[in-house]
């Protein structure tokens, strides 16, 4: 097994599923949690690069958004990873990442463990978040079919990530019940110095959306 050569072909079998996508969980956020997961992977120790690049190609492959599952699948970048003759010890950790690393609610602690799961959470967390994150956030209100924001409904906090997905929430509000809590829950030193000033734009964004709704520019 030639890594480099798993990795090319994966990089190109996930770009054919998700090239056509438009809720901002697209090919191209796909390859900046891969590149931002290898620039935080730079910063820490004894650290399996192999698991983390597969890990963040295929973590978006079968989203619960996309695929209105309950939660993350793992069968088609199982099947895939096996097919490329990969070890089943790398094939495992590579799922367990992409079950765990997404958001499921305020209250709902993350299950990721190892290294290499927090570098591609935070990688993914990152790119939710500052610019490209606002631009995400009101494609994917769209495509879920979410309104852009009411004043009459209000953020929730969510316990359980059942909750969580059926929130009929605003596309806002999500900034409030997921996007604004991100910062301090990046589990790298690197994360969390790109989040600071990320999260610090979002928040000029949202004065000035509300300066406008209210009509007080």
């Amino acid at each position: 097994m030639n890594k480099r050569d798993v990795i090319k072909k994966t990089q190109e079998y996930v770009k054919k599923i998700l090239e056509r996508e438009v809720s901002g969980h697209d090919w191209w956020h796909t390859y900046r949690v891969w590149k931002i997961s290898l620039r935080l992977a730079k910063k820490e120790k004894n650290v399996n690069l192999f698991v983390i690049e597969l890990a963040a190609l295929l973590h978006d492959i079968e989203d619960w958004k996309l695929c209105n599952n309950y939660s993350a699948s793992t069968s088609l970048a199982r099947k895939w990873l096996e097919n490329m003759k990969v070890d089943e010890e790398i094939i495992s950790h590579v799922c367990e990442i992409i079950r765990d690393i997404s958001f499921k609610g305020a209250y709902v602690k993350s299950n990721i463990k190892t290294k290499e799961g927090k570098i591609v959470q935070d990688a993914d967390r990152l790119d939710a978040i500052g610019a490209i994150g606002i631009a995400r956030c009101f494609a994917t209100g769209a495509k879920l079919g979410k309104v852009l924001h009411n004043p009459n409904i209000k953020p929730r906090l969510h316990k359980n990530f059942y909750n969580y997905k059926i929130s009929k929430t605003t596309t806002v509000n999500h900034f409030y019940e997921k996007l604004l809590l991100l910062k301090k829950l990046m589990n790298t030193k690197e994360a969390k110095k790109i989040a600071e000033k990320r999260d610090r734009f979002m928040r000029v964004f949202l004065k000035r959306f509300f300066k406008e709704w209210y009509l007080r520019d």
